[in-house]
């Protein structure tokens, strides 16, 4: 989609977005607290839990009240709304869901709305960290965290060497050969860590790190919110091969100066 067909004018969308977050912290953060539930098991082998499908219910609800004439896209309950809107929002209820079962407080309900596919606005409230970060297009991106607002920029580190990265490995990396090119990226950067998730993009956002790669096997709603966050702040957004999408399998997150070199390490 070019600039020129760009919507503006989504302070509203991003009123009911953080809105929305508002609710949807209200109702997981106290059951993450008080350990409430019980884990179930989807067929691709990961945790769900009752939070998961309430957080969603109540999200999509919202949304669907609010904006009648969206379409509403959720991990756990697929499609509602108007289907053939070119407004559709995206919904992760709990990102890090396997962090969530364990009493690890690196977990965020994702909302993102996108605009015939383009994501162009997200929002991810991390209440059990106490951060919430958000942006897109005409938005700026920005952080609330423990009473303190400010807007993000990405770093300027333009040398691997003295780089800070995250790097999520997980077997879809071995399936592709790819193992030894994270092992290169990490010994050239002068640190690395294993952030995870949507975390270790915002920390891309803040300019806090400089790379980050995420597992292979990633959904459309694990990216939508996080891509035009970090855009915002200046960053680039794309798969491990270079594209700038939220619908493959792969993402990568950059302050955009170590991209391109990122991506080259990355390759087959």
């Amino acid at each position: 989609m070019s600039g020129d067909h760009l919507p503006q004018g989504l302070e509203g969308d991003l009123a009911l977005a953080l809105s929305v977050a508002d609710a949807a912290d209200r109702f997981t953060l106290p059951h993450f607290e008080a350990r409430d539930f019980a884990v179930d098991w989807k067929t691709n082998a990961t945790e769900v839990t009752e939070i998961d499908h309430g957080a969603e219910s109540l999200v999509v609800d919202l949304l669907t009240t609010e904006r009648p004439d969206h379409g509403v896209f959720g991990e756990e309950h697929g499609l509602a709304g108007d289907a053939d809107s070119e407004w559709r929002w995206m919904i992760d209820p709990i990102d890090g869901t396997s962090g969530f079962v364990r009493g690890i407080p690196v977990w965020a309900t994702l909302i993102a709305l996108t605009n015939r596919g383009l994501p162009v606005l997200g929002v991810v409230s991390a209440p059990a960290l106490g951060f919430r970060w958000w942006g897109g297009v005409g938005l700026g991106a920005h952080l609330a965290a423990r009473g303190v607002n400010r807007t993000l920029t990405v770093s300027t580190v333009a040398d691997m060497a003295e780089a800070q990265v995250s790097i999520t490995h997980n077997a879809g990396w071995d399936d592709l050969g790819l193992t030894d090119r994270l092992v290169s990226l990490q010994q050239r950067a002068r640190r690395s860590r294993g952030m995870g998730d949507f975390w270790q993009h915002m920390l891309v956002a803040e300019g806090a790190m400089d790379v980050a790669v995420d597992a292979v096997g990633v959904a459309p709603y694990d990216l939508a919110a996080i891509k035009p966050i970090v855009e915002a702040a200046g960053g680039r957004f794309t798969d491990r091969l270079g594209e700038a999408t939220h619908e493959h399998d792969t993402a990568i997150s950059t302050n955009g100066l170590l991209h391109d070199e990122v991506v080259a390490i990355l390759a087959p």
